[in-house]
């Protein structure tokens, strides 16, 4: 499973935010520190607010700010929002599935298990866990701080990145 790069973004914004509490962030700041597109980080930001997570200022001055304490907000709930498509296989969507063993499959059931338990894994984390206390941050001094994965979590492969035309 992969997750999108909306989710990704939206991810890193909240993060960011988390990172620097008491004070606006701007877009144009998140999308420096993370290099991703202003575009695109506007959309989230508009998202965000909608689901009343980010608090947005207009204008000069303005910013974004977490509308909740980062312990209240969960991980699980902020990738139910940001992705569009949880169908690990075509038989997930009984509406269009037409696969002819679907009766008698055993795959199905196997991956939808699996769903589960990495949505339990999610729902027991919050934005608060992916950042470190303000106060280490502030000592370190670098941006937003992510805390070190326990250590029973393998780390993550590292992708070569896709070439650009």
């Amino acid at each position: 499973m992969r997750l999108a790069d909306y989710t990704d973004y939206t991810l890193r914004v909240l993060m960011y935010c988390a990172s620097n509490p008491g004070r606006l962030v701007t877009i144009a700041e998140i999308a420096e520190r993370h290099g991703v597109s202003r575009n695109h980080l506007m959309k989230i930001v508009s998202d965000l607010g909608r689901q009343g997570l980010l608090a947005t200022t207009r204008g000069r001055g303005g910013g974004v700010q977490l509308m909740k304490p980062p312990q209240d907000i969960g991980i699980g709930e902020v990738l139910r929002f940001a992705e569009t498509d949880f169908r690990l296989v075509e038989c997930f969507d009984e509406g269009t599935s037409n696969c002819a063993i679907s009766p008698t499959c055993r795959l199905k059931r196997l991956l939808d298990d699996a769903l589960n338990a990495y949505f339990r894994v999610l729902d027991g984390a919050t934005l608060a866990d992916l950042v470190l206390p303000p106060s280490e941050a502030a000592r370190s001094g670098l941006g937003v701080h992510l805390r070190a994965p326990p250590a029973e979590m393998p780390e993550p492969a590292r992708r070569r990145p896709a070439a650009r035309a």
